[in-house]
């Protein structure tokens, strides 16, 4: 993961979109880990996991958006670390949940997944409340769900009031949402030993103007609100705002010269590594092309004279304060970035007309 994102921002640098060297984690983030000797003499019923986001070269409507939210966990399931990808994806007549479980099994080094497919669909007959199951490398995993009270906020993951347990061998191996109690008691099941770990979010939002988002950049503490704005019509020079919980931490100014960037904030004394690339958003059609945001806790490389002399805030400092909990900032030592996680969210945002 550390030479993934030092290519990132060597790409950035050199204004190559990053989002290329995505591609450099597919091993990284595809490795399972054996935890004991296990063999099974089944072969697996393997399915494809759905596309998340269709490419097209028409530009993309409110009508034909697809917002999409995919995270990416590793957890241990039938004596492997495997990973698990839960895909929410929200369209105009559409709406579902797809879990996917790495397999183990390879074909022409192709990795293959276990799927389960959640439907919610807002029609009245849909039962917000399920249960399913589904064989992975011949082991049975259970999913339980309540979104019956579930709330959203805009996107197509719920924000409270809900949960979604994935059980294997009598564990919640995956347990999303903040009704835990309610979930091991209907489960049955115990804690796992080893709790999952969230290695990345990858989301797609759309809109005109602004973008929001949430992420937690530290296992175990709080979810924080990321919020994009962008002012790039009308007679004055494009600007752009990166906030977290309502606090303006990047504010970037002649946006048409500083479309490919990064700098280095601090979220609850946590530094947090931001790159953007907004280049679609100023010379692309509305619809035809995303702008990248991809937010990374931990320091990232030495600063140079020339970053110094330029704050966050577009030259003006009086944005952040000594007692704020948030900073913007290149040079501020941080005595707990070595526990910093590999956590990554990739922020995808399109501008509609």
């Amino acid at each position: 993961m550390a030479k993934l994102f030092m290519n990132l921002q060597k790409a950035l640098v050199s204004r190559i979109n990053p989002v290329y060297l995505l591609k450099e984690t597919k091993n990284v983030l595809s490795m399972s880990y054996r935890i004991s000797a296990t063999s099974h003499s089944q072969p697996p019923a393997l399915q494809s996991p759905p596309l998340a986001q269709k490419i097209t070269d028409d530009p993309v409507t409110p009508k034909t958006a697809q917002s999409t939210v995919t995270c990416m966990y590793q957890t241990h399931i039938a004596g492997f670390w495997r990973n698990v990808t839960v895909l929410w994806c929200k369209k105009l007549m559409n709406h579902y949940l797809n879990i996917s479980v790495d397999s183990l099994e390879t074909d022409h080094h192709h990795h293959h997944q276990y799927s389960c497919k959640i439907d919610l669909k807002p029609w009245y007959f849909w039962s917000k409340k399920g249960y399913k199951t589904f064989e992975v490398d011949g082991n049975l995993v259970e999913v339980y769900w309540d979104l019956r009270t579930a709330k959203f906020s805009g996107g197509p993951e719920p924000c409270a009031d809900f949960y979604v347990a994935l059980v294997s061998d009598e564990e919640v191996v995956l347990l999303l949402g903040d009704y835990k109690k309610k979930a091991y008691k209907r489960t049955k099941s115990r804690p796992a030993l080893v709790e999952a770990v969230m290695f990345y979010k990858k989301e797609h939002v759309f809109g005109k103007k602004s973008f929001s988002t949430r992420a937690t950049f530290d296992q175990g503490r709080k979810e924080h609100d990321i919020v994009v704005e962008s002012s790039t019509s009308g007679p004055r020079d494009p600007e752009m705002w990166i906030s977290i919980d309502g606090i303006v931490v990047i504010h970037i100014r002649n946006l048409q010269w500083k479309f490919r960037g990064n700098q280095t904030v601090l979220v609850d004394k946590l530094p947090v590594q931001v790159f953007w690339d907004v280049h679609a958003w100023l010379f692309c059609t509305p619809g035809t092309g995303h702008s990248l945001f991809i937010f990374k806790p931990g320091k990232g490389a030495p600063e140079t004279d020339s970053d110094r002399d330029e704050s966050s805030c577009g030259g003006e400092r009086k944005c952040s304060s000594s007692n704020s909990h948030y900073f913007s900032t290149q040079s501020h030592s941080h005595s707990h970035s070595e526990a910093s996680s590999d956590f990554c969210l990739f922020l995808y945002a399109w501008k509609l007309e």
